[in-house]
């Protein structure tokens, strides 16, 4: 085959959060884990391909996947680990191109047209970027597929894993879909794949041969058209490097709360957490988002904008609190969180206030703390009022959106 007029390359590291936790403890490869809350509470955010034929995967409650399979071990999640080795993937992946889209902590679009020169063909490509992943983390894989869409490169990530490398060439694309299952198109969830199997559509080859018209009668004047797009391969989105929109840290507990000084004390930890990290991206944040779920799983959420825009703990926190008054707490709960979100570069021109109000000495005295923290280990300094509450129980979610 000539040259390629685009080449698209998606990067999917495999069962990341397990993969991890193979990679750091050695006795945990070859068997069955889930990461996530050990106490049955929560969902499992990654099952070991060990465990996957089990039948358990992520999203699935905890005490659902012990039950299906009872000899895995179940690990907590160290986020502050997978943060540090996802970025040396992405690091991995600038090195290859200019244009990486993160997805998520563990997953990535690269824009490689062109770039045959340095690196050969889209095979070679592919091959390479995977050594590169591998020798930078010490034994990491990641599936790669390679093709002249987004939408097409995704599917090739996902065709072959683990430790997979696919390729796609553009004038193959509507053939190399059409035997894949329609949940290979992005968008269609469970339920909208009973949707269409109820209407006899079952591959991505039944969704190219349907008609037009009568697939926007049956599934909406948008989404018909849309899906059968990219059914015909036919995705023009570019590859974009994009801004994280919000950063957040919530944590499902061990026991459902409801006294009001319990829930301050983990918002206080999540702010902690949000301050450490827009601090490390230089970021600044121009409002705060607090999230409580009850015990019945009714989410809810509340927001107020920041001014100026922080990255100080005591800030976010500070914004945080008045929002507590605004739930409507008829029921304890079990999850607390909070986001930082509407985010701007902290290199930027800032608005100075008038008058000095400690912000400035507070952001001195976490920056210090980070520091240390940064040295001598995650406990080596807290704050005063934290003594004694080492024991943050529940399952932590911190996240880049």
């Amino acid at each position: 085959m000539g040259r390629w007029p685009r080449i698209v390359v998606h990067a999917d590291l495999d069962a990341f959060y397990a993969a991890v936790e193979q990679l750091d403890d050695p006795s945990l490869r070859g068997k069955p884990i889930l990461v996530g809350p050990p106490t049955g509470r929560g969902v499992v955010l990654t099952a070991s391909y060990e465990a996957r034929p089990f039948g358990v995967g992520s999203a699935m409650p905890m005490a659902w996947a012990r039950r299906k399979c009872p000899q895995a071990i179940v690990v907590p999640p160290r986020f502050e680990r997978y943060t540090e080795l996802s970025g040396v993937v992405m690091d991995v992946f600038a090195d290859f191109s200019p244009e990486v889209e993160p997805i998520s902590l563990d997953e990535a679009f690269l824009e490689m047209t062109g770039a045959e020169r340095l690196f050969g063909g889209p095979r070679e490509m592919g091959s390479r970027l995977k050594e590169a992943v591998r020798e930078a983390t010490g034994g990491l894989t990641v599936s790669v597929g390679v093709s002249g869409t987004k939408y097409v490169a995704k599917v090739a990530s996902d065709h072959d894993k683990p430790d997979g490398l696919t390729i796609v060439p553009a004038d193959e694309a509507v053939a190399w879909l059409a035997p894949q299952p329609v949940r290979a198109i992005w968008g269609v969830g469970p339920k909208t794949g009973e949707r269409l199997a109820a209407l006899g559509l079952k591959t991505v080859g039944d969704i190219q041969r349907a008609d037009p018209a009568w697939l926007s009668r049956a599934l909406g004047p948008t989404w018909g058209p849309h899906i059968q797009r990219l059914a015909h391969a036919e995705d023009p989105r570019r590859v974009t490097r994009r801004r994280a929109r919000s950063i957040g840290s919530e944590r499902t507990l061990a026991e459902d709360v409801r006294d009001r000084a319990q829930i301050e004390e983990h918002l206080r930890r999540s702010a902690e957490n949000i301050g450490r990290r827009l601090r490390r991206k230089s970021l600044l944040a121009r409002g705060v988002r607090v999230k409580l779920k009850t015990a019945s799983f009714q989410l809810q959420s509340r927001q107020s904008s920041l001014n100026p825009p922080t990255d100080v703990a005591q800030a976010l926190y500070e914004a945080g609190l008045p929002l507590l008054d605004r739930f409507e707490a008829t029921e304890p709960f079990r999850l607390v969180g909070m986001a930082a979100y509407d985010l701007v570069s902290a290199d930027g021109p800032r608005q100075l206030g008038l008058f000095t109000d400690g912000t400035a000495r507070r952001r001195r005295a976490e920056a210090a703390m980070d520091s240390i923290r940064d040295r001598f280990g995650k406990g080596a300094v807290q704050r005063a009022e934290n003594l004694g509450r080492d024991s943050w129980d529940g399952l932590n979610l911190d996240f880049l959106d």
